[in-house]
């Protein structure tokens, strides 16, 4: 029978209502009568005129108010008020008939009774038709969740839950003092730092936790989560604001926690005038414009209002997937920068210059580099080849064709560096430092930082599989630490450094304190619902397997070489001196590091990595290593003149 109903057409639907409210305002007369006159009133003659008359009147009037466009089983505040509405008009219509009629016939109070009787009569109807076709269906099925955050998001997510059968409300959670202890929408707001609450939501069959708490800074919704982490409960969260508002998520569309909630800190707020220097109505050129660096590069360069913006991709798909993005978020927000895609390699000398002469950049950021350490291990010439000789070719064409920023975007592992990849970086950040001393037209500069939560190369999606899979998470060190940021304040630094450039610095980021990779991991297993399974936990459902360093890795990420580091007018920026080679010198050099690249000679493209890159020390696991014992100067001692013929 609920099936038929649910299942009815609209306007069915609506005539059933209608029938039913007929009822329901002949009942509240004849009642009204009775109580009034204190029996049953049984002159049905002289009633059901009256009652017709009043039907006739007042069901126009609900339908005017409102009372059908609503869905039952959806009906909120706003319902209630078209019922008082409707009540009351429909009992101004029996006041002004007991005016008009003889006092013995049709007592003028009688409107009072009449408007309580069909109000109730009218709530009491809906209410039960919303239980009949929506509440008993939630009863039955659904995982069972708590709330955390009873304010208004808090609501709105329970009374869409509810309308639903995949999940049930149960309860809230709730920091606030003044609604701890009451009873919001049927359910019970309680304290989330009670001792006791663990037991309490075993006991109410709990699932699941879902946040909804948006408006939170990252450090704020950190310390919930830590909270939450010790109850081993699935927890997971609405979409942002933004998404549901721009119409990309709904309300319940939930989602795992996000590792910027599990790191994320508060960030700086940005200065608007170096954000906009070296973009705002100028032509900018991003390389790697589909990498995780270079797309939100591009995005906030579009945002920054730059005139013209060239993509630079080697990879067609990546430049398909963000010149397709950009160019929704122009038409979206009404953004005039013109795009250019182009697809091809920074190392491809001829198709770089062509793209400088005919767009004639004012800014480059230069993202384009083989970052993926044991990739880059397995494969030392061809990483060699884009991330040095590649940012060589950029920037010298970029020198020559007088670009006023250029900016590398570098990484930590280029600092005393256990792999080629790291020691590559280094290399180009030699080039630039070269390219600075002679150039009087365009501002070279380099930035610096650590991961970037949501990257290509990070461990968080791998993680996230492995847990759904049950295991094991592996873990190539104990004691492995890594510096996070997020990928959006990353690029912002990055840009707001290269706008304080003035030639050859080397910014570094602020990126916290270093994270405990085991301790993501048991964070993210515990935020699954999962309990860990150790030596001390044999119970345990998800187990953390350690699978030893890969050629090139480190144990730690440092961001500068040497203890010379001065400070900025950004408190996140820092600026880094450190020793660098005039293009006499390094030129020559690199030219002997080509002719090694092509012959493939894999040891001696080391020996000439630690001859030249301050700290370089190969991991000695590594096939084809050299020696430990090698020079780790960064300055070719005088008794190898070979470097510099």
């Amino acid at each position: 029978m609920l099936t038929v109903l649910v299942r009815m057409p609209p306007v069915a639907k609506k005539l059933l209502m209608v029938t039913v409210d007929s009822v329901l305002v002949t009942l509240s007369l004849w009642l009204a009568f009775c109580l009034r006159l204190s029996g049953w009133y049984a002159d049905l003659a002289v009633l059901m005129p009256v009652s017709i008359l009043l039907v006739l009147v007042s069901l126009p009037m609900f339908s005017f108010l409102g009372l059908y466009r609503g869905v039952v089983r959806h009906m909120g505040e706003q319902g209630v008020f078209q019922l008082i509405k409707a009540t009351a008009t429909s009992s101004l219509v029996v006041a002004i008939l007991a005016t008009l009629a003889s006092s013995g016939f049709f007592p003028r109070s009688i409107f009072i009774i009449y408007g309580l009787l069909l109000f109730a009569l009218l709530a009491s109807s809906r209410v039960i038709a919303a239980y009949l076709l929506g509440g008993r269906r939630s009863l039955r099925q659904g995982k069972r969740v708590a709330i955390y955050g009873a304010a208004e998001l808090g609501r709105q997510l329970a009374s869409t839950l509810r309308l639903g059968t995949d999940f049930l409300p149960v309860v809230f959670l709730d920091r606030d003092a003044h609604l701890q202890g009451r009873n919001i929408g049927a359910l019970e707001v309680l304290n989330p730092y009670r001792d006791d609450l663990q037991a309490i939501l075993y006991r109410m069959g709990v699932d699941e936790i879902l946040l909804a708490i948006p408006d939170l800074g990252p450090s704020q919704r950190r310390s919930i989560l830590e909270r939450l982490e010790g109850l081993a409960f699935h927890v997971r969260t609405v979409p942002s604001m933004e998404d549901i508002l721009a119409g990309r998520a709904r309300l319940d569309q939930l989602v795992e926690v996000s590792i910027e909630d599990l790191l994320g800190r508060d960030q700086v707020p940005a200065m608007p005038d170096l954000l906009g220097h070296c973009i705002t109505g100028r032509r900018v050129l991003v390389t790697g414009a589909g990498g995780s660096i270079g797309s939100e590069l591009c995005r906030q360069v579009l945002r920054q209002n730059a005139s013209f913006l060239v993509l630079f991709e080697h990879s067609e798909f990546a430049l398909y997937t963000i010149e397709m993005e950009l160019r929704q978020i122009c038409e979206r927000e009404g953004l005039a920068t013109e795009l250019l895609p182009v697809l091809g390699s920074v190392q491809d000398r001829r198709l770089v210059e062509r793209v400088f002469d005919e767009m004639a950049p004012d800014t480059v950021y230069h993202a384009a580099a083989y970052k993926h350490v044991p990739m880059v291990e397995e494969n030392p010439f061809e990483g060699i080849r884009n991330n040095v000789f590649g940012t060589q070719v950029v920037a010298e064409v970029a020198q020559r064709a007088g670009v006023r920023h250029f900016v590398l975007i570098s990484t930590d592992k280029a600092v005393r560096p256990t792999n080629v990849m790291g020691a590559s970086k280094r290399l180009a950040e030699l080039v630039l430092q070269a390219c600075a001393m002679g150039s009087t037209k365009t501002t070279f500069s380099m930035v610096r930082f650590g991961n970037v939560l949501g990257s290509s190369g990070s461990v968080v999606p791998l993680f996230r599989r492995q847990i759904a899979e049950g295991g094991p998470v592996t873990l190539t060190h104990v004691d492995i630490t890594r510096f996070f940021m997020t990928i959006p304040e990353a690029v912002q630094l990055v840009i707001q450094a290269g706008a304080m450039a003035s030639g050859g610095e080397v910014f570094v980021l602020d990126m916290g304190e270093p994270v405990r990779i085991v301790d993501l991991a048991e964070k993210m297993i515990r935020l699954s619902g999962h309990k860990v399974k150790s030596a001390t936990s044999p119970d345990g459902d998800v187990e953390i397997q350690i699978t030893g360093l890969r050629p090139g890795e480190k144990l730690y990420e440092e961001l500068l070489i040497g203890d010379a580091v001065g400070d900025t007018v950004h408190p996140r920026i820092l600026r880094a001196e450190e020793e660098c080679f005039e293009w006499s010198v390094l030129r020559p050099a690199l030219d002997q590091l080509g002719v090694l690249v092509e012959k493939s000679d894999r040891f001696a493209v080391r020996t000439f990595l630690q001859r030249w890159v301050v700290g370089y020390r190969p991991n000695p696991c590594e096939s084809g290593s050299v020696v430990e014992g090698a020079a780790q100067t960064s300055r070719p001692p005088a008794e190898r003149p070979a470097l510099a013929a």
